[in-house]
Formats: structure tokens, sequence, C-alpha cells
């Protein structure tokens, strides 16, 4: 059997959202990367903790999980944030460029449609900042037709955090029928 895929994003969740006075975590330190496509003389800065390396590292090395990079990030997440982090080379999600104005468009994150297309029927957990309430009862109904799917959603100012990733590993570790969602 297949394990489950823990789906990764990268904005709000490994990169924080700068505060109000665009301070950033302490326990981060800032990178420029230049993402494909973008001029290298006007590179994106990002705030990487590199406390995320071990923790990540630590559940992908169980073998519970089938890591995956699910971020408008795209190819970039394995290219310049997975190295920086240590994390070995993953796949990514190769979500749709959609010209949208909003994260939630329908009401739910704009990526779930292609996600639960891209997953079928494996179990998933997907760690991302931007979920809504429906895509929550999207992940009860995945998990009452047998496809166990929990969402995790840091705070998008602070990311993702060491308790995340305990509840990651201890729904992996429980038997199929006792996951939910």
């Amino acid at each position: 059997m297949r394990p489950p895929y823990l789906l990764l994003d990268v904005d709000g969740v490994l990169i924080p959202f700068p505060a109000a006075d665009g301070s950033t975590p302490a326990t981060h330190t800032c990178h420029d990367v230049v993402p494909e496509g973008r001029n290298a003389d006007n590179p994106v800065t990002v705030w990487l903790n590199p406390e995320h390396s071990r923790l990540l590292l630590d559940v992908i090395s169980t073998g519970l999980f089938t890591p995956v990079w699910c971020t408008s990030w795209r190819q970039d997440a394995a290219t310049l944030i997975g190295p920086l982090l240590g994390l070995p080379d993953l796949p990514y999600v190769d979500l749709p460029r959609l010209q949208i104005t909003t994260s939630q468009p329908d009401g739910y994150l704009w990526k779930r449609d292609h996600v639960d297309g891209w997953l079928g029927d494996i179990p998933a957990v997907w760690i991302d900042d931007d979920f809504s309430g429906l895509d929550h009862e999207w992940a009860v109904e995945r998990t009452t037709k047998g496809s166990a799917t929990l969402l995790i959603q840091p705070d998008p100012d602070l990311g993702l955090v060491p308790d995340h990733l305990t509840l990651v590993s201890a729904w992996a570790r429980q038997p199929l029928t006792a996951r939910a969602a």
C-alpha cells in the first residue's frame, strides 16, 4: 500500500508573512532567491527557519509519507527552497497558473480542485495556511469515503511549528481506520 502524501505549502508555512511592522520571527534567516523566469538582478527575499530542516527530515525519514511540494512556488520549491533547508529533492504538484485575486475565489483554497484530482484516493496530510471551512469539510468527506485526509493550518505570521509535525507523525502512526480529518 502506498504511504499517504505529505503536501507542503511554502508561503505562510515555511516562509511566514511579515508582521505589520515588517518584522519576521527571530527564528528565521534571510535568503535572496531567484525564481524561474525572474531576473537575477531582482531576487525575492525569503525568511526560512533552519530548524524546519531537522523537523521535516525527521518526518520524511520515517518513510510514513511521500512528501510533495504543493505550492505556487511549484518547481522553485524543489530547486530553491528545499536546498536552502537541506531537504532532499522532492516532487511537486504542478499547479495551474490561474488569474485570481484571492486565494479562495470559490470559497475554498484555489489549489483544492487540482489537488483533489491529483491525489485520487491516496490518503494525505496537507499543510497550508489558507484553508477555509469548505476545505475542512472536503477533508472530512474524503476521510468518510476512505481516503483519510488531515489538514494542518499554521498561523501564516508564524508558520510551521514543531507541534504541527508531531500531529502529522501521530496521525500517520494510527491505524487507517482511526485516522480522522
